[in-house]
């Protein structure tokens, strides 16, 4: 009797635990894209920022369009860009260009960026300037990332050094 019982017990503390992290896995609650425009729109506006709306659901503004070699996702990029929340504390920012031949400075390559660059830079060439506002999904969506709280909208001002074929 021992024997049948102890098997029992087993499964359902298996069976509980999987329950329970099930739960817990879907305290992440993702914005879409469309929820966040008005807060984008208004973030664009309060700091004058001429923003477009791409189909995509990203906002940019194009500073200066460069007139060098446009980005494809097979490319590389060398870059200077600051990042930050829309409250205005900055979470990153680059100001030498990552242009050394290899190492974490090298040029990234722009299909392993989040969404909202892959599909923002290539609106410029190489020695243009964007402003992106992205909308959480298409960066970091509910999870967030080191200093990035979760459903964060992020700013970026990114000026293209150069493409890397």
């Amino acid at each position: 009797m021992r024997n049948s019982v102890l098997p029992i017990i087993l499964l359902f503390v298996l069976f509980t635990g999987v329950r329970c992290m099930k739960s817990n896995s879907g305290n992440c609650s993702p914005k879409t894209v469309a929820s966040e425009a008005p807060q984008i729109q208004a973030y664009a506006a309060s700091n004058g920022i001429s923003a477009i709306a791409h189909t995509s659901g990203l906002y940019y503004e194009i500073v200066d369009p460069g007139t060098g070699a446009t980005p494809t996702l097979n490319s590389k990029i060398v870059i200077t860009y600051t990042g930050a929340l829309l409250d205005g504390t900055i979470f990153d920012q680059k100001t030498t260009p990552n242009n050394e031949a290899s190492g974490p400075n090298s040029p990234w390559p722009l299909s392993d960026l989040i969404e909202g660059w892959r599909i923002g830079i290539p609106l410029i060439k190489a020695g243009g300037r964007i402003k992106l506002i992205v909308p959480s999904a298409m960066a970091y969506g509910c999870t967030g990332y080191g200093g990035i709280p979760g459903n964060a909208i992020l700013f970026f001002d990114i000026n293209l050094i150069n493409v890397v074929p």
